[in-house]
């Protein structure tokens, strides 16, 4: 991959990504996720983990972030409200930011340079060769995750499914008569 590619594409995740955190609307933020986590399978593409970038585009994208939209449309979320003032908050975020970016830098300088690393054995990071250690050794952690996720839709469908504050007093105020026709 051109380093002019590289640059731009993570450029690119890095506006998406200030884009989840900026945007009022769920909708407008899981977006804004979804270009991010485009972006970068197209980065482990472009950088020869194809297995990799396929599955971050399938599972992420195609899967998860669907997953996450349902549960914004079922709970029907709305904007939200920007907080006004808060300055303590905003100082503990600027914080923990220049703590993040301080974090960031000393990786960068204390990383080795890749001079000394050995090749990687053929085979390795192919479709068969994931399979196997997906289905073999990490089998009860891959189990686990997707009842995890059937755990969490469920509870979204219980959330979703609870009557409103509003509809229970509506409903208070009806008839009996009109109550058994609903």
């Amino acid at each position: 991959m051109p380093l002019w590619l590289f640059i731009f594409l993570a450029v690119l995740a890095v506006l998406s990504a200030l884009g989840v955190i900026l945007q009022r609307n769920p909708v407008h933020c899981l977006m804004a996720l979804v270009l991010t986590l485009l972006d970068i399978a197209v980065m482990f593409i472009g950088l020869g983990a194809v297995t990799v970038g396929f599955l971050q585009a399938i599972v992420y994208v195609g899967a998860i972030m669907v997953l996450f939209l349902f549960v914004i449309w079922l709970l029907n979320l709305q904007t939200e409200e920007r907080l006004s003032g808060h300055l303590a908050l905003k100082l503990f975020g600027s914080i923990g930011a220049a703590a993040l970016v301080a974090e960031l830098c000393t990786f960068v300088v204390k990383a080795p340079s890749t001079a000394g690393l050995s090749r990687l054995p053929a085979g390795f990071g192919s479709i068969a060769s994931l399979a196997e250690s997906l289905f073999t050794n990490y089998l009860i952690a891959f189990e686990m995750t997707s009842l995890l996720l059937l755990v969490a839709v469920i509870g979204a469908i219980a959330l979703a499914r609870r009557p409103s504050p509003a509809r229970s007093e509506s409903t208070a105020a009806m008839p009996e008569k009109h109550i058994r026709s609903l």
